[in-house]
């Protein structure tokens, strides 16, 4: 259909009108109108009630000013697109939580550098060079770099900005602790874990790693500081040589001499809080400690004369905690736990192992009875190689001749070993007025908060390795940086919990347990979500890393007029529903 436009003077108008029909849809006509006289004429041109809705809406917009075009390329300019929702969603969410503020009070190259690395260590870990390549103008990734604009990064720069985080970073340690921990009394959880370095491995050799020379691989331990929900607040990277109970004293004087808390009770596991160091490190400064017996302490408790009844497996009330006193533990208070479904699994794996031990045995004595295995050495080598693959060396006696290999298993080490199976003893130097024995139970297994942070920042999407690294201070600042990057993961997972396959109410979760051992079961919400896969609000559930894939799909867009082509602006891609969602969990305001 073409239709022509003339006008012929100012008195004259051209006008789309709406006719109402009682029993049929309204008439769409475009009308000329003319003044003679007083009166208005007005004469149909064209009957467009049958045209398209767009061809309508076009005309009423041609009348009113508006331009046409033929193609969408003559009326805009799509220059270039960028991923920019989970950057919007990532820096919202670091400035929300005042970690900006934290890491400098005045804005400058170094800070900004210093956030946006973070963002990059959850959006796409990479080594320094590829980071300033993605935060680059000319070569970016993301929106992150326009965002903060940062223009042209290097490489060298990224290594500065480490050098500086480095330098702020008892700042920062402080401040965090100073919003997360009780001034008065608090619990302060603790644990380490080693990592391989990949790379040129000489210049760190002043650090202190370990190598491991079947690999060509170096060893670093870093020290992780949590609030008892699991929140990081600080992080410390030590020689690949140091065991993890001389650890402590370092801990020990960084909380002393940082976060200035008055009461402080340091939660670590059996092998980061031996006696040794519960005497030597912790009771000389003040600290109270939470930890646990090895089952080698607990068998040595049970042989001695007139050891508490409590501690015997067999009179163990399952589920429940009792309290006891050992000379062997002067001046601390021994909780005594059971958890039959921990002795249940257990016990079975142990028969697995035993069975699967036996039939590799049997089949190294059909090789000895073949022929093609002889030799009480050989012989020898290949069942203690086996055996120890297996771990279960202890279970069994071995007899090995030239000819020949028998075993049986040692039922009194097997007895003795599930005699205390899913048995747990739980040592502190606090009294029952200042933390209850379920309460001290509780507190150790939040340990397990601990070791989930070091899943996400080692294996999952921080990836502290492989570390680009080769100077002490760059490999301490970076550990850091992934520490820092965590904690706003850990932020965000809190408040996205409603769309993530995550439970949003612990605190149901608890309160419908019986005891502080029972399994942390899911809430009800949890429970929905994780089997129809859908929100209250139809919402689909992701993970963490899929939401930041679909909010990653809101772009940020640099649109040019065909009339102006060296002038853009920037135009976003309108926001989808689990978008709209997510930012409103988050407490953001829509890009």
């Amino acid at each position: 259909m073409d239709i022509c436009f003339h006008v012929y003077d100012p008195a004259m108008s051209i006008h789309l009108d709406i006719i109402p029909n009682r029993n049929s849809p309204p008439a769409i006509l475009l009308r000329e109108a003319h003044r003679e006289g007083r009166k208005i004429k007005r004469t149909t041109l064209c009957n467009l009630s049958k045209a398209p809705p767009a061809l309508i809406q076009s005309i009423r917009i041609l009348l009113k000013g508006g331009v046409a075009f033929q193609t969408l390329e003559q009326a805009v300019t799509l220059c270039r697109s960028h991923p920019h929702g989970h950057v919007a969603a990532i820096l919202g969410t670091l400035r929300k939580i005042g970690l900006l503020r934290i890491l400098g009070r005045k804005a400058g190259q170094h800070r900004s550098l210093a956030v946006a690395a973070i963002l990059a260590r959850i959006i796409d870990p990479a080594s320094r060079l590829a980071t300033a390549r993605a935060l680059s103008s000319e070569s970016a990734a993301t929106s992150l770099g326009q965002v903060l604009d940062l223009g042209h990064v290097t490489g060298n720069e990224m290594l500065d900005m480490l050098d500086w985080l480095a330098g702020r970073q008892p700042w920062i340690e402080r401040s965090l602790a100073k919003r997360h921990l009780d001034r008065e009394n608090t619990l302060i959880l603790h644990d380490v874990i080693s990592s391989h370095v990949e790379g040129r491995c000489c210049p760190l050799a002043a650090f202190g790693c370990n190598r491991d020379e079947k690999k060509g691989r170096q060893q670093i331990v870093y020290g992780l500081l949590c609030v008892q929900d699991g929140c990081p607040i600080a992080v410390e990277a030590f020689a690949g040589n140091a065991a993890d109970p001389n650890t402590v004293f370092s801990q020990v004087q960084r909380i002393r001499k940082r976060f200035q808390v008055q009461h402080v009770a340091l939660v670590g596991d059996w092998g980061m809080l031996p006696t040794a160091r519960i005497r030597e490190d912790l009771q000389p400064s003040g600290f109270d400690w939470i930890s646990a017996l090895t089952h080698k302490q607990i068998r040595k408790l049970l042989t001695r004369p007139n050891a508490p009844a409590a501690l015997d497996p067999e009179l163990l009330i399952p589920d429940q905690v009792a309290e006891v006193i050992s000379p062997e533990f002067p001046h601390e208070r021994l909780m005594v736990c059971l958890n039959p479904r921990l002795r249940q699994e257990r016990r079975r794996k142990r028969e697995a192992l035993l069975q699967a031990t036996e039939q590799l045995l049997e089949t190294i004595a059909q090789s000895v009875k073949r022929g093609t295995l002889k030799g009480q050495q050989a012989i020898n080598r290949r069942a203690g190689r086996e055996a120890s693959r297996k771990k279960v060396q202890k279970p069994f006696e071995i007899a090995v001749t030239d000819d020949r290999i028998s075993w049986q298993r040692r039922a009194e080490n097997i007895a003795a070993e599930a005699q205390l199976d899913g048995v747990y003893v739980i040592r502190t130097g606090l009294d029952a007025s200042s933390l209850g024995a379920e309460q001290a139970v509780a507190a150790c297994k939040s340990l397990s908060q601990v070791e989930q942070a070091f899943r996400n920042i080692k294996t999952s999407r921080l990836k502290v390795r492989p570390i680009y690294v080769y100077t002490t201070g760059h490999v301490k600042a970076h550990v850091f940086l992934c520490m820092l990057a965590f904690h706003v993961e850990w932020h965000m997972r809190r408040r996205l919990a409603p769309l993530l396959f995550e439970d949003d109410q612990p605190e149901v979760a608890r309160a419908q347990r019986n005891s502080p051992i029972e399994p942390a079961e899911a809430s009800p919400s949890a429970k929905a979500r994780a089997s129809t896969r859908k929100t209250p609000d139809g919402l689909p559930v992701h993970s963490l890393s899929t939401l930041l894939a679909e909010l990653a799909t809101l772009t940020r867009n640099q649109v040019s007029l065909p009339s102006n082509p060296d002038q853009t602006f920037t135009l976003l891609a309108k926001p989808a529903p689990l978008q709209t969602r997510a930012f409103e969990l988050l407490e953001i305001d829509l890009p």
